[in-house]
């Protein structure tokens, strides 16, 4: 038989507490790797992800870069911005809309141009994600 163990509920509580701040290590982005935190980080050579003539003005488009989802849009004829296609309310995928970029989750609405939330419930704005042009090619990382 074993001897018995006393546990309070404070140690409980203090040991809970270390396992769920390790778990959430263990989710955490690694700072050593940064391309484990987002979609653009750590791309050696820059990736076409679309021509120009792809996207609209005023109006985006989801693209894929190394397996994840973004979106790149052009705000003004010949200028392309991108952000991360990731809602930052609840992680659902954003979508291009006429009247911006929509979660379909919970109505989050983000502008195309700037990423940033037109309409809650998120409360920030999409991750950029570095593009540029060569030629008529959009670019990324």
């Amino acid at each position: 038989m074993s001897p018995a163990i006393n546990l309070t509920r404070r140690t409980l509580l203090v040991a809970g507490g270390a396992g769920s701040a390790l778990a959430l290590a263990a989710c955490a982005p690694d700072a050593t790797n940064p391309a484990s935190g987002s979609p653009d980080a750590g791309t050696a050579t820059p990736t076409e992800v679309a021509t120009l003539t792809d996207i609209p003005v005023g109006g985006a488009q989801a693209v894929m870069l190394n397996g994840s989802q973004i979106i790149v849009s052009q705000p003004t004829e010949g200028t392309v911005v991108a952000f991360s296609a990731i809602c930052t309310h609840k992680g659902c995928p954003v979508q291009p809309q006429q009247e911006g970029l929509a979660c379909p989750c919970h109505g989050s609405l983000f502008d195309t141009a700037t990423g940033a939330v037109l309409t809650g419930p998120a409360t920030e704005p999409l991750p950029p994600v570095k593009v540029t042009l060569n030629g008529d090619k959009v670019m990324a990382g």
